[in-house]
């Protein structure tokens, strides 16, 4: 069974009294340990996809589900467990909290997950060793780089140790340089932990370590290609 699976997905908005279709039937299959890549110009439904991948938003036809659980079936309180215990999102602009160090930006899942402050502090540290940080825990956002800052944001997301990396243009506020080592982070994260790791794109250096790269444009999946 795919970790995570789409079948015949539709999504429509309602703007004002006109209906938007994001997704259009679409069908995806994504099995645990992969890194997919999914890439398509501005409107082509990636953010959609994305948030019904990471259980933000569900279906207005069709089916999606996560290790065979059905998201529509779940309500709010449910979808929020679910993303908590199996998601960690990583976005283009970081989204830390200015006013705290590295540490404490790493712990906020941890405090909603109700882990207890000594087992926080130490797991923290943990990861912000494991993404080559140890000597910056202490350090708030507007102290460190870009690439510092993302890496920062890659360990916040791998707080509640989850199968799944949903990572939003992780390189899209990165020089090359910095790009290229967030990319190089994720691919570790799966080969020395078994991530799913997922990265919605317009960089083609994530291509490099994708195992698949699907492309979208208008709601619809019109290319996969195997990248291994």
């Amino acid at each position: 069974m795919p970790l995570l699976n789409l079948n015949g997905v539709t999504k429509d908005y309602q703007l004002g009294k006109t209906v938007v279709r994001a997704l259009r039937g679409l069908d995806l299959h994504i099995d645990k340990g992969e890194i997919v890549a999914i890439m398509g110009p501005s409107g082509s439904g990636k953010s959609t996809l994305m948030h019904i991948l990471g259980c933000v938003d569900t279906p207005t036809a069709g089916e999606a589900s996560i290790e065979g659980t059905q998201i529509a079936s779940l309500n709010e309180r449910q979808l929020v467990a679910l993303r908590g215990r199996k998601i960690g999102f990583v976005f283009q602009t970081f989204n830390l909290m200015q006013t705290l160090s590295a540490q404490q930006n790493v712990e906020l899942p941890m405090i909603f997950q109700g882990i207890k402050k000594k087992e926080r502090a130490r797991r923290a540290k943990e990861l912000l060793a494991k993404v080559g940080l140890a000597d910056r825990v202490d350090h708030r956002p507007n102290e460190l780089s870009g690439g510092e800052r993302q890496r920062v944001a890659v360990a916040r997301a791998l707080a509640n140790d989850p199968e799944i990396l949903l990572a939003d243009e992780p390189t899209g506020n990165l020089d090359s340089e910095s790009g290229g080592t967030i990319l190089e982070l994720l691919k570790k994260l799966r080969e020395e932990d078994g991530k799913t790791v997922i990265i919605v794109t317009h960089d083609p250096d994530a291509t490099a370590i994708a195992d698949r790269t699907i492309r979208l444009r208008d709601g619809r999946v019109v290319e996969e290609v195997l990248d291994a």
